[in-house]
């Protein structure tokens, strides 16, 4: 069966040419290390930082804040370039409550992220 997939990893990569294309050199969970041409890898990952040295569940929310902050960007500009206008009024009033809600949900990340440093 064929069906669409969404990635959710972690990985490190550090800016490695190959061949003299800009790109990426990666390092998988499992340490299996690869290369991709820049613009692919900027269209899959997100940037958060040199997070190595927390412990895992604090990256995991580091990532999931950067993540949510991605999204939250997208479906602003959404709605501020007029495409709600062509939503039923329920659907647009239920996108800005879901704008909301991840507002408020990136503010609990954000409190949650600043003790890490505490």
């Amino acid at each position: 069966m064929t069906q669409n997939y969404i990635g959710t990893k972690q990985v490190l990569a550090w800016e490695q040419e190959k061949d003299g294309q800009p790109g990426y050199g990666i390092k998988y969970p499992d340490g299996y290390v690869s290369w991709c041409p820049k613009d692919v890898f900027e269209k899959s990952y997100l940037p958060m930082g040199n997070v190595e040295h927390l412990p895992a569940f604090q990256q995991r929310v580091i990532g999931e804040n950067v993540q949510l902050q991605d999204k939250i960007e997208k479906l602003s500009n959404f709605v501020k370039s007029g495409g709600a206008k062509a939503l039923s009024d329920e659907d647009a009033d239920l996108l800005g409550k879901q704008l909301a809600f991840m507002v408020l949900y990136k503010t609990v990340l954000d409190i949650r992220e600043s003790k890490f440093n505490a």
